[in-house]
């Protein structure tokens, strides 16, 4: 199976690569994540985002080390919570996630959520960036950062995350984060990128069609169209099948008009979020 599935990479601004596709354990049970992580594994994928706050690392590390696939072939994400963000925290946080997964260093390591009532984002992310020059994350980023954060800690800073990892999904694509990034070369991570299951998505007539048209599952469809638009997926399942399912990506492409339609069902007013608001998760 594992040769069947050939994931691209795209390239980081920090000048490494990373597999488009992954797999997510965001709500994975961690005595669940061991099992489920090596059978993704065994499915083909490489690409593995996880977070300290998932509780499950762990699980994660134990399947890294089982698979006897070698380090340099796996991308491995995780992510610093909000209450590290204050002081010499992020070391320590990395420090114990490093240690939960059996690794030397991550691929790419996470400001989790700006959390910008707490006031530590922008120190938050100067530790990063000495985590990264100290070789203990190969590449670093933000996830659920909006453009006045991406701002204050590029100009704090100078340095520019390699990714924003927002919630995105045809309902709700934050065309200005989407925007900043595309200007400033930095990737956006896709998650919730079928939107949770919050609403009919998969029944949206451009989703529905173009599942018709290709002899593809609408899932695959909206994935496909993440793929299309340059954003990277991880999609979280607890299925085996539908692993493998949301791995088939790579043998259809979806038409110029048909990206389009679906680019459009973003009602462009922010109505479509369907999870919290950055400004309102501290």
């Amino acid at each position: 199976m594992a040769d069947q599935i050939h994931v691209p990479n795209v390239s980081l601004n920090s000048g490494f690569e990373i597999p488009q596709l992954g797999y997510g354990v965001f709500k994975v049970d961690p005595a669940e994540t061991e099992r489920l992580v090596s059978e993704a594994f065994d499915a083909g994928y490489r690409h593995i985002d996880t977070a300290a706050v998932y509780g499950n690392e762990e699980g994660v590390g134990r399947a890294i080390a089982a698979s006897g696939i070698p380090r340099d072939e796996l991308f491995i994400t995780t992510k610093l919570w909000n209450d590290r963000q204050g002081g010499d925290e992020p070391r320590k946080a990395l420090s114990e996630s490093l240690e939960k997964l059996g690794l030397d260093y991550v691929d790419l390591y996470l400001v989790h959520w700006p959390a910008p009532a707490n006031g530590n984002y922008v120190n938050a992310w100067q530790k990063l960036v000495e985590l990264r020059d100290a070789g203990h994350a190969r590449s670093i980023g933000v996830s659920n950062h909006l453009v006045e954060h991406l701002e204050k800690i590029y100009a704090e800073t100078g340095v520019l995350p390699a990714v924003n990892q927002i919630e995105l999904h045809p309902a709700y694509q934050q065309k200005d984060v989407v925007d900043w990034a595309t200007d400033k070369g930095v990737r956006i991570e896709s998650w919730g990128p079928l939107g949770q299951g919050k609403y009919d998505l998969f029944g949206a007539e451009p989703v529905a069609e173009a599942a018709a048209a290709h002899g593809k599952s609408p899932a695959q469809v909206v994935l496909r169209w993440h793929l299309q638009r340059g954003f990277i997926v991880f999609p979280k399942t607890v299925s085996r099948e539908r692993m493998v399912e949301n791995a088939s990506l790579f043998d259809f492409e979806l038409t110029t008009a048909q990206v389009d339609a679906i680019s459009a069902l973003d009602p462009g007013d922010g109505s479509g979020r369907v999870s919290a608001h950055p400004s309102e998760v501290n």
